[in-house]
């Protein structure tokens, strides 16, 4: 069924939604919408945008990442990474400390601060997104996620 009859728009004003329907970008685009939509106004409590909770939850499970390896997991060029480390560093979520294995770098932790705001913020957003997919089934949404990684991994 088309989205404008889904949706409940009359006849006379149902646009053919057939072929965007029909392609996986789309559809992934208004998934994205509405967990996007979910995910920004309940984080917004913890002013953290999809891209901290990415950091820092990585951070959270691999203490002592670099720079460089954050920036290649999340697909983040260096220039814009260094505003969001700075950011999280005042807001004193964040440590640098000396990385063992190369003298020229430095890893992020997190600080007891930091463990704490993400433990809640990680709740969240696995509440959210329960919530957001609350129509499929356990099987469906990990079916969903093992495909759309087929496509970027």
């Amino acid at each position: 069924m088309p989205a404008a009859a889904r949706n409940g728009t009359s006849g006379a004003e149902a646009l053919d939604t057939r072929v965007l329907e029909g392609l996986v970008g789309y559809n992934t685009r208004r998934a994205y919408l509405v967990i996007s939509a979910t995910f920004a106004e309940r984080m917004a409590v913890y002013g953290m945008k999809p891209v901290d909770f990415s950091v820092l939850s990585l951070l959270a499970h691999n203490p002592g990442a670099t720079s460089r390896q954050l920036c290649a997991t999340l697909d983040i060029l260096p220039p814009n990474f260094v505003n969001l480390v700075a950011d999280m560093d005042r807001r004193g979520l964040i440590e640098r400390r000396p990385h063992p294995h190369d003298r020229r770098a430095l890893g992020l932790h997190l600080t007891p601060a930091g463990h704490r705001f993400v433990a809640q913020a990680e709740e969240a957003v696995i509440q959210l997104e329960q919530d957001a997919s609350a129509r499929l089934t356990e099987r469906e949404r990990d079916t969903l996620i093992r495909l759309l990684q087929k496509i970027y991994l």
